[in-house]
């Protein structure tokens, strides 16, 4: 039998994530994922782990205010409130270029401290988020930070197939999935086009191009130097789209995810 077996989240783009028990979901998939994003403070260009990678170690989660409570070694703590439409920041995530509320200066001085340079922290709100890329799925799906899809999919035979080649064990969190799935053979979820975990049904409407991110350990932040998983994902999952790991998913439709609810593919 399918079922759930693993939940995350990553309230920060490219921040630490965290593991769930449960979750609601809203129309941009897991409450609270992605939206929260560093920019640079000249450009408003988005910042994550490929070129900052401490920003692995960079813990970002939900407060009971609504807002975010910053935190990483060396740092104080800082609760950053939910930002109004009073302070709108241009701001571009690869082809997309939006305004959206800056979380104000105490943030970026924090943030700025952190990564090295003037960093500003900025929401993503419901109603400005970003359309997913064109010619995928429906015309309407929407998406807040992530890079382009409100939910990744990974089997847990799929990453046990691929530590296996690369001959070590490799962390689920370097891949950055939103949800995975145990019970089914190894990269089944490349032919499953629909599927349903409780009362939510998901669409699947692309496989995941992966990057040289996924070599970054996510408790230490530091990159294997051999290049591992990427390089054995380049070995035997390349495609000219690039090496593919995981599905990304719309859902349709809002309710409560758990770990241990079964999974039913429908199509």
């Amino acid at each position: 039998m399918l079922r759930l077996s693993a939940l995350y989240r990553y309230p920060l783009k490219s921040g630490k994530g965290e593991p769930l028990q449960q979750i609601g979901l809203d129309r941009l998939g897991v409450d609270g994922d992605r939206r929260w994003m560093l920019v640079d403070e000249a450009s408003g260009r988005f910042l994550t782990q490929r070129a900052v990678a401490k920003m692995s170690q960079l813990s970002a989660l939900w407060n009971s205010t609504g807002g975010l409570t910053l935190s990483s070694p060396g740092h104080t703590a800082l609760d950053v409130a939910l930002p109004g439409d009073d302070g709108l920041r241009g701001v571009t995530i690869w082809r997309d270029t939006l305004r959206v509320p800056d979380a104000g200066d105490a943030a970026a001085a924090w943030v700025s401290a952190f990564i090295g340079k003037p960093t500003r922290l900025v929401h993503m709100p419901l109603e400005r988020a970003r359309f997913t890329e064109s010619g995928y799925g429906q015309d309407d799906d929407q998406v807040g930070f992530a890079d382009g899809y409100p939910l990744l999919l990974i089997g847990q035979a799929s990453l046990d197939d691929l530590c296996a080649r690369i001959g070590r064990p490799m962390q689920m969190l370097r891949f950055r999935p939103n949800l995975v799935i145990e019970g089914a053979e190894a990269f089944a979820e490349d032919g499953w086009k629909r599927l349903r975990i409780g009362d939510v049904e998901f669409r699947v409407v692309k496989p995941c191009s992966r990057c040289i991110l996924t070599t970054i350990d996510p408790q230490t932040g530091e990159r294997s130097p051999d290049r591992e998983p990427f390089a054995t994902l380049e070995a035997y999952r390349k495609t000219e789209k690039g090496a593919m790991f995981g599905q990304n998913l719309v859902n349709d439709g809002i309710g409560r995810l758990e770990i241990g609810m079964p999974v039913t593919v429908l199509e």
